[in-house]
């Protein structure tokens, strides 16, 4: 099976094609680094995202948070609802741990400002 990806890991925007066979990949080509291919063969085995969200805040405008880490980009779904589920109260810091460990990841959400 062939797929093709985009690497995002810089402005060059590589084409990259990945073959595999079940869930091997046999061979990647179109990246012009070593770091295209890496991101290509994770991508197609394994792709994860940063979750960039909001969380509702008692008395206040709503927190924008996002994990720490990338997270797995199938389950996003399920980590939108953990994060929809809680409310906040004041004072919030930037790199404040909103939810610590989501899911039994080991990756923590943190809020991206300050509402004081």
């Amino acid at each position: 099976m062939e797929q093709r990806v985009i690497c995002t890991v810089c402005p060059m925007g590589c084409n990259v094609t990945v073959v595999m066979e079940g869930k091997e990949v046999i061979n990647i080509t179109g990246s012009t680094c070593p770091r295209g291919e890496r991101y290509a063969r994770a991508e197609v085995t394994n792709p994860t995202r940063i979750l960039t969200t909001t969380a509702k805040v008692t008395g206040a405008p709503m927190l924008s948070v996002k994990s720490d880490q990338p997270l797995p980009k199938d389950k996003m779904k399920e980590y939108m609802e953990i994060v929809n589920a809680i409310t906040l109260k004041v004072p919030i810091h930037i790199g404040d741990i909103i939810i610590e460990d989501i899911d039994h990841t080991g990756i923590n959400i943190i809020a991206t400002k300050n509402i004081l």
